[in-house]
């Protein structure tokens, strides 16, 4: 196990967490890394390469704004999304470009910023991930100070050229220490078992163990949460999380108007919203309804480039957060003399911790990158992750988690990613909707099922990759087929 919770969820901004939020951590990792050398005031001009999915989507996917605001310093989990367009619309009139914020360069992006949309890897002979971008730095003289290549690898992940090889020859080496690792979910049930823990209390424990790690950004608690031990640190991280995704949805439902972009898409989930509050009490599938709107309320916040959590990605981030808010607005909580509140605070971190540990599953395993294996990596991961957290949350057995991740992939398996026009409107913010609903069916199958089930977790991972990795490339955040081609027709 590499990967933590905390990394999973990510705070950020949209449109996309492989096209935005990965591409600003590049760009600054590559300007600190200037910094670091001492090179920074040696700059005269940057230039910044993209290739693959990023290059074919990228305008769409606002990755263009993303790596101007990463030069400048800006951080995905810290920028403010109010003075976005204010920083963008400054570079772009005066054409100076302050690396760190600090050292002024001319920066002009039709000569410094390149769409490489006809080649498909910063190396053509090397086929290696979709979303590659190459940065380099040059003097006064026109002579290369530095260069470095990154992939941004789905949820916000970025590798090095060196960290990106390096993983693919050791891809199940564990580097961090944790008391239960696991590396599939035959052994996370195994040590679940053995040690008689809940699969949310086995992540809890490493989660613990992780707190040493400094290279994890874990977001700071709600103010006011108590903290007596490590663990309550963990719990009142995880409940900030939640906490920023309950923001999400809140403005997505009351926030009006037509998303940027071009395609004219209407906000619909204040609507929606407003007819559910009137007429929602005489349908008995309102609570469906509700949950459709939710993840549609997140969705739109990260089309329009809002805060959001990425989770696994941005293009899934309303999957999660809805089923979060299905389980504390529609499920009855039994209080067993305890506060009402206070079980559904449990639930929720239950909840979370489960799906976490699904995710890394996935991340570890195969992938969380539309451009690497369509939207059932990035979806229909959501999908599963919420099944299995669901479960966890309702007091389902580690064989029920088990099994409701795998139904709700099993079901999600050869989804393709065709946004049109390279923005994450059309289908995606739908398909969250889609996939939030689908994702309490197949917790409910798994829950009513006694006499266990023929496919596991495992297999069904290893059929997700491998049935991505035989996608044709135009069906994966490449806008070339599918929908984002016959859209035109219509």
């Amino acid at each position: 196990m590499n990967t933590s919770l905390f990394e999973l969820f990510k705070i950020g901004i949209g449109p996309s967490s492989s096209h935005t939020v990965g591409p600003m951590r590049a760009a600054l990792r590559f300007v600190e890394s200037l910094d670091h050398r001492g090179h920074l005031a040696d700059i005269e001009h940057v230039i910044v390469d993209l290739y693959g999915s990023l290059a074919l989507t990228g305008h769409g996917h606002g990755t263009d704004r993303a790596i101007l605001l990463g030069l400048t310093g800006e951080a995905p989990d810290t920028v403010n999304p109010e003075v976005i367009d204010a920083e963008i619309e400054a570079i772009r009139s005066t054409g100076t470009l302050y690396l760190l914020d600090r050292d002024p360069i001319p920066f002009t992006e039709a000569e410094h910023l390149l769409f490489h949309r006809n080649q498909m890897y910063p190396d053509p002979e090397k086929p290696t991930h979709p979303n590659g971008m190459r940065f380099s730095a040059f003097d006064s003289q026109g002579y290369l100070l530095a260069q470095n290549v990154f992939y941004s690898i789905g949820g916000g992940f970025i590798l090095s050229a060196e960290e990106f090889e390096a993983q693919q020859h050791a891809k199940t080496t564990t580097t961090r220490s944790v008391p239960y690792p696991f590396r599939s979910a035959a052994e996370l049930l195994a040590l679940a078992a053995k040690h008689n823990l809940a699969i949310a209390d086995l992540l809890l424990a490493n989660e613990v163990a992780l707190l040493s790690d400094h290279s994890i950004r874990r977001p700071s608690p709600v103010e006011g949460a108590p903290i007596a031990t490590p663990q309550d640190q963990i719990k009142a991280s995880i409940l900030s999380i939640w906490h920023t995704m309950q923001s999400c949805t809140a403005r997505g439902l009351t926030t009006e108007g037509i998303l940027p972009g071009g395609l004219n898409v209407r906000r619909r989930a204040p609507r929606l919203a407003r007819r559910l509050e009137t007429e929602g009490s005489k349908d008995p599938l309102a609570p469906m309804d509700w949950v459709t709107v939710y993840a549609m309320a997140v969705n739109e916040e990260n089309a329009a480039g809002g805060r959001v959590v990425t989770a696994p990605t941005n293009g899934a981030a309303g999957v999660i957060p809805a089923i979060g808010h299905y389980y504390m607005r529609f499920i009855e909580k039994k209080s067993d003399g305890i506060s009402e509140e206070k079980i559904a605070e449990e639930g929720i971190i239950r909840y979370f911790l489960t799906a976490a540990a699904i995710g890394i599953l996935y991340k570890e395993n195969a992938s969380i990158s539309g451009a690497e294996v369509g939207c059932q990596g990035e979806v229909g991961v959501a999908c599963s992750m919420a099944a299995g957290g669901l479960a966890a949350a309702l007091g389902g057995t580690n064989d029920q988690v088990e099994h409701a991740a795998e139904i709700a992939m099993e079901h999600n398996l050869g989804m393709t990613c065709d946004p049109i026009g390279g923005l994450v409107q059309i289908p995606c913010i739908e398909r969250n909707g889609m996939g939030a609903v689908k994702a309490i069916n197949a917790t409910r199958m798994a829950m009513h099922e006694t006499l266990g089930h023929k496919l596991s977790l495992d297999q069904v991972i290893a059929t997700m990759y491998q049935t991505g990795l035989d996608m044709q490339s135009r069906y994966k955040e490449t806008s070339l087929a599918g929908l984002a081609l016959n859209i035109i027709e219509c």
